[in-house]
Parts: structure tokens; C-alpha cells; sequence
């Protein structure tokens, strides 16, 4: 997609889907803040600038496909679908809530512009590569974005994914771990080490690259140069700020999956209207 690069837009729109965030988890009192506003640019860098779709026609066949495969932080997705008129920002309300179409976890079925539902760790690269292949045999062009959490990748399925996407040179596959290392019990070096993280998918025949994931340029530039491998599925490592955009949530494994209280609520709302 061609489009003219204006920062200032995706800032303001990042601004707005963080408040969306934080007040969906707040009114839910349920929900994962932490992840979910620490990989906002990276969502918001992908749907307002680099991928290909239509919440008017949101079955075109040649539109790009995004999975998160880190399926707890639905409030990112579900605020930048809602942005994009997918379905009404209204049903942001009814996050989590029983017989809500918005549930903890993506539902394909349910959920205009939800590619897969996801979840339990590694089914969303592994559902994606599997997509992907399916799209090379067709002979579309179309690309594949898949958003992992660091997490996440400790899980052997990851790794069987990661050989599978080199085996059939899957390169409409543009995937990012999410690397902020913090998971639910604390820094992911100290709960199974992934470093060296870039020579191991390097070592599974991937096309790597390792960025400033709240960097809208940097996002930008490692995906157009991903485009242009050529038989290699691409992954990029984007380093993010586990609850960016909230001074007292930035990298605090405690807010991974908890819900703040009124007071931290009000504070959170002032820090991102205020652009803190």
C-alpha cells in the first residue's frame, strides 16, 4: 500500500486506541492492559498505513490478513476494528461480557475482522503459516501479519510453525514477536531465556530484523523491507514497552493482566489525553 507517511496521525491514533484500551479493561474489570498498549503502534502502524483491507468489504479476498497470535491482548484489536468501523464502537462496552461478540480471546465466527480465533499459545502462528501456504497454492498475493508475544514463543508449537513456514519459503508470512520481556510471572529472561532471539529464527530460515516496536518509522521500514525478500518468511523483532503510553504501567509485569482501579483509571485517561 501506498500511502504518504503522517506521524503525527498515528501518534494521535495511538493516543485514542490506548484510552479505548484502558477503559475497556477498566468497565470490564477484566483483561490484559499491559501487552495489549505496549504493541498498539505496531497494530495501528499496520492498519492505518501498511495493510490492505476494507471494514466495508470485510471478506475481499485479495485484502492482508493480521492474526494475534498473543490472544489475550483482544483490547488493541478490538479497539482498532472498532476505529475502523468493522463493527460499532459501541460494542467496546460489552467487552468480555457473557453473549458479548468481544470475548477475552478472539472468535472468528463472531467478530467482524477477525481472521482466526486464537488463544492458546502458538495456534495463532501456527494457524497463520498454515493460512499463508494455503494462499501460495491459490497463487494469491495477499500478505499474512502475524503479532506473537515474547511469551508465547517458549512454546515448542512456535517452533514447529517457524520450520514449516521454511520449509514451503512462505514469504507472505510478515510476523513480529512482541519482545517487551515481561510475561504474567516476570521477566521472560529469568522464566525461560529466549536470547539469542535473532540467531534462532535466523537458524530456522527466517529473514530477521530487530526494531524499536513503538517507533511508527522503524515498523514502516522493517515491514517494506520484508516485502522484498523473496522466499523466506520474515520475522521482526520489535522491542515495545510493556504498557506504553502509562507511566506507572510501563514496564510492570504486574499490569499484564490486571484491571485498574477507578483512581488509576482517571490517571491513566488524564497521562494519554495529555500525550505523557
Amino acid at each position: 500500500m501506498t500511502k504518504e507517511l503522517d506521524l503525527s496521525a498515528l501518534k494521535a491514533k495511538s493516543r485514542k486506541i490506548r484510552k479505548e484500551i484502558v477503559s475497556m479493561v477498566y468497565h470490564a474489570n477484566s483483561g490484559h492492559l499491559g501487552g495489549s498498549l505496549g504493541a498498539t503502534d505496531i497494530v495501528v502502524a499496520l492498519y492505518y498505513h501498511i495493510m490492505n483491507h476494507d471494514a466495508d468489504n470485510p471478506q475481499w479476498a485479495q485484502r492482508d490478513r493480521f492474526i494475534l497470535s498473543k490472544g489475550h491482548c483482544t483490547p488493541v484489536i478490538y479497539a482498532v476494528l472498532a476505529d475502523c468501523s468493522y463493527f460499532p464502537t459501541e460494542d467496546l462496552k460489552t467487552f468480555r461480557r457473557p453473549g458479548s461478540h468481544l470475548q477475552g480471546h478472539p472468535f472468528q465466527p463472531k467478530t467482524p475482522g477477525i481472521e482466526a480465533s486464537t488463544g492458546t499459545l502458538g495456534l495463532g502462528i501456527s494457524t497463520g503459516v498454515g493460512m499463508a501456504l494455503a494462499a501460495k497454492v491459490r497463487k494469491e498475493n495477499h500478505y499474512y501479519y502475524i503479532l506473537c508475544g515474547d511469551g508465547e514463543i517458549q512454546e515448542g508449537q512456535v517452533w514447529e510453525a517457524a520450520m514449516f513456514a521454511n520449509k514451503y519459503k512462505l514469504d507472505n508470512v510478515i510476523a513480529f514477536v512482541d519482545r517487551n520481556y515481561l510475561q504474567t510471572d516476570g521477566n521472560s529472561e529469568v522464566v525461560m531465556p529466549l536470547n539469542p532471539l535473532k540467531p534462532k529464527w535466523e537458524s530456522f530460515g527466517w529473514h530477521v530484523l530487530e526494531i524499536d516496536g513503538n517507533d511508527f518509522t522503524q515498523v514502516i521500514s522493517a515491514v517494506e523491507e520484508a516485502k522484498k525478500m523473496k522466499g523466506k518468511p520474515s520475522m521482526i523483532i520489535a522491542r515495545t514497552v510493556k504498557g506504553k503510553g502509562v507511566s506507572f504501567m510501563e514496564n510492570e509485569a504486574s499490569w499484564h493482566g490486571t484491571p485498574p482501579k477507578k483512581e488509576e483509571y482517571e490517571r491513566a485517561i488524564k497521562e494519554l489525553n495529555d500525550g505523557v
